[in-house]
């Protein structure tokens, strides 16, 4: 793991020469083909010395979630377990490494209509009957919820009331669906922030040098993809499709697209830093891999 431009792939270009890994990529961007050099997917020479699992799977067109990912990995997974080798899943989507870790609780959307429902019944015989209905259908939620938090109160019986279901029982069922696997967690991050940022502005100018913007307008061009597909908000992507559009000249484009990939790493930064039992590894440490071997030993015996 590791926000982005921290140094992900080295490590794991390293990890492959010396253990019997195959890679699996955990980016929500390198999912969609045709959207190589803004997304800094490897290129052919490259995947064919380390091949990369779930790259260039879907067009631009498509959607893709994470529950999709989860599905996905697991069974990448299981095919390189069972050829007796080691998944190495490698990537900055903070999302889909939760989704695969922890699994995914089918909660229902929030729908307004219940929502307002449940406060008109509050304001009329106040939020402590609905404390006590909770006690009826969610007992285990009523405990952990205090009769003064209406936000989540309403929300647990949202949830009952939507699905017939508590919502602790919903989570008990993400619970299954721990990841069977032994699993160690390293972050590749460099301990100074402008380190990253030095490198984010340099790696958009050579995105550029390598033809980011007629990558972008074979996209436009298509005809069939818009700002509202996630493809297309991609960072980066987003920015040079509203040049196209004429929101920003190119100068500002070229701005716009360094600070949101900044603000990304930013977005990053934070998940890792309250992530569970994770090994922080300095990227520019010329030691990294021996280090990061020394941790895995004990993971693979």
């Amino acid at each position: 793991m590791g926000p982005t431009a921290s140094g992900k792939t080295d490590l794991a270009m390293d990890l492959y020469d010396r253990l019997p890994c195959e890679i699996i990529s955990v980016d929500s961007a390198m999912i969609y083909r045709d959207m190589n050099i803004g997304t800094a997917t490897p290129d052919t020479e490259f995947l064919s010395r380390y091949p990369h699992k779930l790259v260039d799977i879907l067009d631009p067109a498509e959607s893709y979630s994470a529950a999709d990912f989860r599905a996905d990995a697991l069974r990448e997974m299981a095919d390189i377990s069972a050829a007796g080798k080691i998944p190495l899943l490698v990537g900055g989507t903070m999302l889909y490494y939760q989704a695969l870790l922890k699994g995914l609780a089918t909660l229902p959307q929030a729908n307004q209509a219940v929502r307002d429902r449940l406060v008109d019944e509050a304001e009329l015989h106040g939020w402590d009957s609905l404390h006590k209905r909770l006690e009826q259908v969610d007992p285990v939620a009523a405990q952990r919820i205090h009769p003064n938090d209406p936000q989540r109160m309403q929300r647990a019986l949202e949830v009952y009331e939507l699905t017939g279901r508590s919502m602790t029982e919903l989570w008990q069922e993400q619970q299954k669906q721990q990841l069977p696997y032994n699993v160690s967690q390293i972050c590749v991050m460099p301990q100074e922030r402008k380190t990253i940022h030095e490198r984010i502005e340099k790696r958009f100018q050579i995105m550029l040098e390598q033809g980011f913007e007629e990558e972008v307008r074979a996209l436009w061009n298509r005809g069939d993809l818009n700002l509202q597909m996630p493809s297309v908000r991609c960072v980066g992507y987003r920015q040079m499709w509203e040049f196209f559009e004429g929101t920003w000249d190119y100068a500002t484009m070229i701005e716009k697209s360094v600070i949101a990939t900044r603000q990304l790493a930013k977005r990053q930064i934070t998940w890792l830093r309250s992530w569970d039992n994770l090994h922080h590894f300095e990227s520019t440490d010329p030691n990294l891999t021996n280090n990061a071997l020394k941790l895995l030993e004990g993971t693979i015996i």
